[in-house]
């Protein structure tokens, strides 16, 4: 009878387990809502990176088709064929030679290149505006994704102090779920805003790169239309490159001449 009464007190003692999912389990609807949330600012922040990436990855590449083929056309007309459409260098080229058409129907007097300025200059910023869709979404998960983080943290405090109470005694059975919990929560949130910071600074920088290839090609555009497609950028291939700086060096030597003084 005794080893009956041991066996089924063995069985009815508590058995305590310590993990994530026990942890969230005892944090309850508050510990998964704010869990969820981290996971939504985590997952739409990779989305973006990688998109984002994808997009100005695409319209570098098209840049080397501008650099190759482009100003080798005889006028812009026949050089946007060369581009490929819904490219950001095709639609500043289809905006450029819009302006120019809608300059000469125009009755009143404005300077041609105060109107092509303005009109090239709204379409650099539509494209920035479109390359930098969704970093704003970056900005945020970095900045609150700690904070959400340790809003968990203050709940699971919170919770381990009134298990204290309810208890009276610190025992490490009534506060490691609670304690653990709020650990989880700070670490996640760590987690989800460090990668946002990164990406977000990263993927800037190369928007800023690309704004300032699309400054120069605007630029670029500007001058020949006020030309009459006279002027066009030189692009030195690594071939005229190496050329030159030959021709740089060998210059002073076939030049220079010795003079000798005799002195009697």
């Amino acid at each position: 009878m005794t080893f009956e009464l041991l066996a089924a007190a063995g069985e009815a003692a508590p058995q305590n387990s310590f993990g994530f999912l026990e942890a969230m389990e005892q944090g309850g609807i508050i510990a998964w809502s704010i869990l969820t949330v981290l996971v939504i600012m985590s997952v739409g922040s990779f989305y973006i990176l990688f998109t984002k990436l994808f997009e100005q990855r695409k319209v570098m590449s098209q840049y080397k088709n501008v650099r190759t083929q482009f100003w080798k056309a005889n006028t812009l007309k026949e050089g946007a064929t060369k581009l490929e459409k819904n490219s950001a260098w095709r639609q500043l080229v289809d905006d450029a030679i819009t302006a120019e058409d809608q300059h000469t129907k125009m009755t009143d007097k404005l300077e041609a290149h105060d109107w092509m300025h303005g009109s090239l200059q709204r379409s650099e910023d539509t494209i920035n505006a479109r390359l930098a869709g969704g970093l704003p979404f970056l900005a945020t998960v970095g900045a609150t994704a700690p904070f959400v983080g340790l809003l968990g943290t203050v709940i699971g405090i919170y919770r381990a102090l009134i298990n204290i109470g309810i208890a009276g005694s610190a025992s490490i059975d009534k506060v490691a779920g609670p304690v653990g919990e709020a650990l989880i929560m700070t670490a996640i949130g760590l987690l989800v805003a460090v990668p946002a910071v990164f990406a977000y600074n990263w993927l800037q920088g190369r928007n800023r790169r690309i704004s300032e290839m699309l400054h120069a090609f605007s630029t670029d555009l500007l001058a020949n239309i006020s030309s009459n497609g006279t002027v066009k950028p030189t692009f030195l291939t690594a071939t005229s490159t190496q050329a030159a700086g030959k021709a740089a060096r060998t210059a002073p030597a076939a030049t220079t001449t010795t003079t000798t003084t005799v002195k009697k």
